[in-house]
């Protein structure tokens, strides 16, 4: 006689594995554990593909190697050398038409929603994983199982949830498949791009979208990266924190990784009466940070020329300069359409202002002059120095001094 109260119980223990999974976790146990494994992703993502693989800032050992490689292939599915030829195809065409996923060319609304998308359409262009893909593995698992059968990983993933959660284990699956596509794909590949502060004028409209690098594991400092895309460390200032390089650094006391640059140190030491070769190369290995330097004097100039205008009764051009001020120490591909032309009529009638900026462009040619000697360019540098030494403007005089005391 067929026993009913087996199938009884066998339903009873279906119920009670789809409400609670093997684990019987608590709600807020299991959304520690989706924060613990959504974490583990990121920085999978960050110190493997983006840094190690992508812009080789680090060599990893084979065994955080192969633990990032597997995490990717069960959370995400990626496909190593895709990701890799599509990142480096957006850093060597930085908002142009080929960039794969910048916000100045498809639109913000665009990347933000469709990011994932933008990547794997460019990721089945033969023609990018041929010119961009180069240096990734290339192992009987990379050809066998990540690359193949990369959908068998979130496949397993959404299996291991369902015994260990229960129904609720699709949830923490789904977080799990959304949280590179929004957090990587959408917020730092589009507000990266759009929306937040500038360290540095890198040629490109990246921004960091918050000082301190946790959610995203540092890949919030998205304009320090673009500024040093080969550095390991993305923080660089005393108030940001990037938390992937607290991993790294951990790895590397461990003898698991090997960083092999991090952002350049200005280092100041006497001041020389001439500047000569080794100044310039200080200079040029610098530039970013002087020119930073050398924005916040411009700004510094810019508060007091307001205040100046506004005691002599000038109200209309101080509020003029109020309004492109945000922009005059910007690179003219950054400014919005028109405001070129607005800051040069804004600075026509400022004279030590205008000196200002223009003795930038003519520092800035000292890198982006490729058909000059060494001997010229040490040359400029000392006129360079001389004319601001000789320009009676404060701020001229103490950034060539600055200048003057960089060492290599």
């Amino acid at each position: 006689m067929f026993d009913f109260g087996f199938l009884a119980s066998l339903h009873d223990s279906i119920v009670q594995w789809a409400i609670n999974g093997w684990t019987d976790a608590s709600g807020w146990q299991v959304l520690a554990f989706t924060l613990i494994v959504t974490h583990i992703t990121i920085a999978s993502t960050t110190i493997f593909l983006h840094r190690s693989q992508a812009h080789r800032a680090l060599e990893l050992h084979a065994i955080p190697s192969h633990f990032f490689r597997f995490w990717l292939w069960l959370t995400t599915s990626t496909v190593t050398k895709q990701w890799v030829a599509v990142h480096r195809k957006h850093h060597a065409k930085c908002e142009t038409a080929e960039d794969p996923h910048s916000p100045v060319t498809h639109g913000i609304k665009t990347v933000l929603l469709q990011g994932r998308e933008l990547y794997r359409d460019e990721a089945m262009k033969a023609e990018t994983l041929k010119k961009f893909g180069h240096g990734t593995p290339d192992d009987w698992l990379e050809r066998h199982l990540y690359t193949p059968r990369n959908n068998w990983g979130p496949i397993l993933m959404l299996l291991i949830n369902l015994g260990l959660f229960g129904v609720i284990g699709i949830t923490v699956w789904a977080v799990q498949m959304a949280w590179i596509p929004i957090t990587a794909a959408g917020i730092i590949n589009g507000l990266g791009h759009w929306w937040g502060y500038r360290n540095f004028e890198a040629p490109d409209a990246s921004t960091n979208i918050s000082p301190w690098g946790i959610i995203i594991g540092g890949e919030e400092l998205h304009n320090n990266h673009h500024t040093y895309p080969t550095s390991a460390k993305l923080s660089v200032k005393p108030y940001e924190f990037d938390i992937a390089w607290g991993y790294i650094r951990a790895l590397e006391m461990m003898g698991l990784a090997k960083v092999r640059k991090t952002p350049p140190r200005l280092t100041l030491g006497d001041v020389k009466p001439v500047a000569d070769a080794q100044t310039l190369e200080a200079i040029v290995a610098n530039r970013y940070e002087l020119m930073a330097g050398y924005a916040r004097e411009v700004r510094r100039a810019c508060a007091s020329e307001v205040t100046r205008l506004k005691a002599s009764g000038q109200g209309t051009a101080a509020a003029q300069l109020k309004r492109v001020r945000r922009w005059v120490h910007r690179d003219e591909a950054q400014m919005p359409t028109g405001m070129a032309k607005e800051v040069q009529q804004t600075l026509a009638s400022l004279p030590q202002l205008d000196k200002l900026i223009a003795m930038r462009e003519e520092l800035r040619a000292l890198w982006t002059r490729t058909n000059v000697s060494a001997e010229q360019l040490v040359h400029d540098l000392q006129e360079w120095c001389h004319r601001a030494e000789s320009s009676g403007i404060a701020a001229l005089q103490e950034f060539s001094r600055k200048l003057r005391a960089a060492h290599a």
